[in-house]
């Protein structure tokens, strides 16, 4: 009996806008360094929103909640 090989999975990381999940492979809002860390989006928007103002967002200031 063979045991199928499962695809390896890309470490996941968390939108810091709308606090999604997002592979750290393939993000699809893409990625951005701010002060030495790189953030990944599930957005553009997400993306656009971070880097227009980023220390509202990583103070918790700012969050998009997805959950409606």
């Amino acid at each position: 009996m063979k045991i199928p090989l499962l695809p390896r999975r890309s470490p996941l990381a968390t939108d810091p806008v709308c606090e999604m999940d997002v592979a750290e492979k393939n993000p699809p809002g893409g990625s951005w360094k701010y002060q030495d860390t790189t953030y990944y989006f599930c957005a553009p928007g997400c993306n656009r929103a971070f880097q227009k103002d980023p220390e509202s967002y990583l103070s918790g200031e700012n969050k998009l909640d997805m959950r409606q």
